[in-house]
């Protein structure tokens, strides 16, 4: 009689669609309030959360209404055991669910690669990073053949072996010939992709210098990028977090004799075909350094100096004319969730030609400006012009 109360459709069917309405309503009620008020964006920032909080609602109802038709065979199975008939066998049942599931996962498993698989990194644009879709490639091979096959054992064995009540299990604990393979071989291919990983790492982060690297600094701070070129001499100056201030932002020790002809830029613009050093720094929080089309991430870290090396292999205008875009650009992002203008830190990146390169950089001006030398006070250089317009203004 208990059970038969439990199972009271008007009941259930109440229960259920109270508690829908009620996940319903909130959601709605957190929209409205979201975009109707003034305390929207916090309204905003929840709003995520009830939406998780409603699919998990879901997911429960499901488990629940699950285990009530579970209790119904259950109460059927045991009718049929009392009236002397034939009962459920649920052996098979379990069986035919095996391979339901093994089914839907498959079909999941390959719509995932066809649909999905247009979300994968762009095409490589850098020497390295050949290498690295080379082993990622490898990498996934394996890994779904391993994958498929033993989902495929799994329940196919589950499914095949299912008790049919003419036989008894065997149960083997122990193999010393499986136990061989499935270790030995397991371990020969980790180690094989996990050496080639490291000599394509330790190309990414050499730490012997090499004759004809261009040295880029990239700083991060919320929320931008800052670029910092070396001048004529090819070297960078030193940098001291001390010396950070309005007008000298990332801290440029001029005393450094190489620091006086470093230069700014405003878009991160790289020679094809030559090895580029990315000097990486952070002046507040943890951002990240990331260039997908090189194949380019590291973190910058506040008070700790990291750096890669990486050679573009595409110039920005052949990358148009593969990917149809006549704007396309490479980008530089943050790969970190650094603050509310996370979005908003990005660089373009161009790659040019040699001669393009050395046309562009003799453009470019140096961080020592008149700003930073009067700071420092340093000897600053007057223009005629602008002796003209202060004469012009003292007679006015």
């Amino acid at each position: 009689m208990a059970f038969k109360k439990i199972l009271n459709l008007k009941t259930l069917s109440s229960a259920f669609a109270a508690m829908l309405l009620f996940a319903t309503s909130t959601v709605m009620a957190q929209d409205t309030t979201a975009t109707n008020f003034p305390g929207a964006d916090d309204a905003a920032k929840s709003a995520m959360w009830t939406t998780v909080g409603y699919y998990a609602l879901i997911v429960v109802l499901v488990g629940i209404i699950i285990g009530i038709v579970g209790k119904i065979l259950r109460v059927y199975d045991l009718t049929l055991q009392i009236q002397g008939k034939k009962t459920i066998n649920w052996s098979n049942v379990m069986g035919i669910i095996f391979i339901i599931f093994l089914v839907a996962g498959i079909y999941g498993a390959l719509w995932s690669f066809f649909v999905q698989g247009n979300m994968l990194l762009p095409i490589s644009a850098s020497l390295h990073g050949v290498k690295t879709d080379n082993m990622f490639n490898i990498t996934f091979g394996i890994t779904v053949v391993v994958f498929f096959l033993t989902q495929i054992a799994l329940f196919g064995f589950s499914f095949y072996y299912r008790n049919r009540g003419k036989r008894k299990a065997y149960f083997y604990p122990h193999n010393n010939t499986i136990e061989k393979i499935w270790t030995i071989i397991p371990a020969i291919v980790l180690t094989v992709l996990v050496i080639t990983g490291f000599f394509t790492w330790k190309e990414i982060t050499n730490t012997t210098e090499v004759k004809g690297d261009i040295n880029i600094d990239i700083t991060g701070h919320q929320f931008a990028w800052e670029l910092r070129y070396p001048g004529k001499d090819g070297k960078l100056g030193s940098k001291k977090y001390t010396l950070v201030s309005g007008t000298n932002k990332l801290g440029i020790d001029f005393k450094d004799k190489n620091s006086l002809d470093d230069l700014a830029a405003d878009t991160l613009v790289l020679p094809v075909n030559r090895s580029i050093r990315i000097n990486i720094f952070a002046q507040d929080v943890i951002h990240s350094v990331y260039m997908p089309h090189f194949r380019a991430q590291l973190n910058a870290v506040p008070g700790l100096p990291t750096y890669m090396k990486f050679t573009p292999t595409i110039l920005t205008t052949d990358m148009r004319e593969k990917t149809g875009n006549p704007k396309f650009e490479y980008l530089l992002y943050c790969n970190k969730i650094c603050g509310g203008g996370h979005y908003n830190m990005q660089k373009v990146v161009r790659v040019v030609s040699d001669s393009e390169y050395a046309d562009w950089l003799s453009k470019q001006k140096p961080y020592l400006t008149d700003g930073v030398k009067k700071e420092l006070k340093m000897a600053v250089n007057t223009q005629p012009a602008a002796q003209g317009q202060n004469r012009l203004a003292l007679n006015n």
